[in-house]
């Protein structure tokens, strides 16, 4: 018997929950097969075989939360894979060695004590000065915690082990502001509690991780950032000639290419777009990168895979490389690095349909451009009203960072990057 361990691959740094497990003792798995699918705050993803074989261990249970390098599985290699190790056994026991040694050390490093900067589950609750040893929540949950300022050791966690959850987070807010009167400090009534099976049939589904916690991030946006959009048009006519004429050749491109390249040029005409304010709120970091966010509508919810480096970057390239992503979002492939790191976010709305929409900030950015479904429309051309292809544009940036006036100059260069498409492939 060969076994082979299967570890938690690189998840982007801290935790992620296990929420469900694909194959159960005995089984016999191919390699890529799907053998736990894992949580985190905005994706979830599966942890694949990387042999073929059959399962002879599962080592963690639904529920628990691990993170990279954590032991998931053990699988009785298949025979002609057995075979084909028997030719590298010297750089298996060097892997072998490597690994005793990283045990080794990751005991040490266990047995010192953890420096006061570092995390530790449990830990203490940094809400407020109320502390309690016991709490058991994720990092999501002492993220809203201390956003908010609740205090952790009043709630009693509803998950595995009397994990506090997000849920319980929520209900205790619902509670408090039941008590106060339900107007959350803003004067208003309380939300009302309806029992809606009196009306007729009901059927309660319950939300995913990805739709509560996407919920929470985008609530928070839009309470603590000033929002403001613009409004525009991009004549593509042009820009549709073009792409349908490499497609005549073999080669597609997706408009969101042109939009990505377009975008770029309009960061590096107004830096302050691609930007983030620190956690003080004092102080601008400008980005000299330009990382790229993409909105990809799944089954489990609206996730942002990020696309890095789009200014080094040709169209095809884009292309093949947004496809990629997105069907890797679409089969929850996705790990926490992939959605970290963005300038600016896009999201389209034009394959479904609209003329505009206010799109929200996806912070730490400071804007976000939502696209429509594009018409044709008679534009006058100074003799005569010609038919154009329109591609509306929705621009919603921090007020705090952008005022009215560079947003009107951004979204007008942007307009005219894409109506004339040679100066987006330069």
């Amino acid at each position: 018997m060969s076994m082979k361990d299967v570890l938690v691959p690189d998840v982007g740094g801290g935790e992620v929950d296990v929420i469900e497990i694909l194959v159960k003792v005995g089984d016999t798995v191919s390699k890529d097969d799907g053998l736990v699918t894992l949580e985190s705050d905005k994706a979830s993803m599966d942890v694949p075989a990387p042999v073929a074989g059959v399962v002879k261990e599962i080592c963690v249970k639904t529920g628990d939360r691990i993170g990279e390098g954590t032991l998931v599985a053990k699988i009785d290699i298949a025979a002609d894979e057995k075979a084909d190790k028997k030719t590298d056994k010297k750089s298996a026991a060097a892997s072998a060695s490597a690994t005793e040694t990283k045990k080794v050390a990751d005991k040490k490093a266990e047995s010192s004590p953890a420096p006061k900067s570092t995390p530790v589950e449990p830990t203490q609750n940094t809400a407020n000065n109320n502390f309690k040893d016991s709490i058991y929540a994720g990092p999501a949950v002492r993220r809203i915690a201390r956003e908010f300022g609740i205090d952790l050791t009043q709630i009693t966690g509803s998950g595995d082990k009397g994990r506090i959850t997000t849920g319980d987070v929520q209900n205790y807010v619902r509670n408090r502001l039941s008590q106060a009167g339900g107007n959350g400090g803003f004067n208003l009534p309380a939300a009302p509690q309806v029992d809606f099976s009196k009306f007729g049939e009901v059927e309660t589904v319950a939300l995913s991780k990805i739709n509560k916690l996407t919920g929470e991030f985008l609530h928070r946006n839009w309470l603590t950032i000033p929002h403001v959009t613009q409004f525009d048009e991009a004549d593509i006519t042009d820009m549709e000639a073009f792409r349908q004429e490499q497609k005549d050749k073999g080669i597609k491109l997706t408009p969101i290419v042109f939009v990505m390249k377009a975008v770029v040029a309009a960061l590096k005409q107004y830096p302050r777009f691609n930007a983030s304010l620190d956690a003080s709120g004092n102080n601008l970091i400008m980005k000299k990168y330009f990382h790229i966010g993409v909105a990809v509508d799944t089954p489990n919810g609206l996730v942002v895979p990020v696309i890095r480096d789009v200014d080094q970057k040709g169209l095809v390239e884009l292309a093949n490389e947004l496809g990629a992503i997105s069907k890797k979002a679409r089969e929850k492939g996705l790990s926490p690095t992939d959605m970290q790191g963005s300038c600016f976010a896009i999201s389209s709305l034009g394959g479904i349909g609209g003329t505009a929409f206010t799109p929200i900030v996806n912070a730490p950015d400071v804007a976000i451009l939502g696209l429509s479904k594009s018409q044709i429309k008679p534009v006058w051309d100074g003799e005569a009203f010609q038919p154009r292809l329109m591609l509306p544009l929705s621009l919603s940036y921090d007020h705090r960072v952008i005022d009215g006036a560079d947003a009107a100059r951004f979204v007008t260069f942007l307009s005219a990057a894409l109506q004339n498409a040679w100066q987006v492939l330069i």
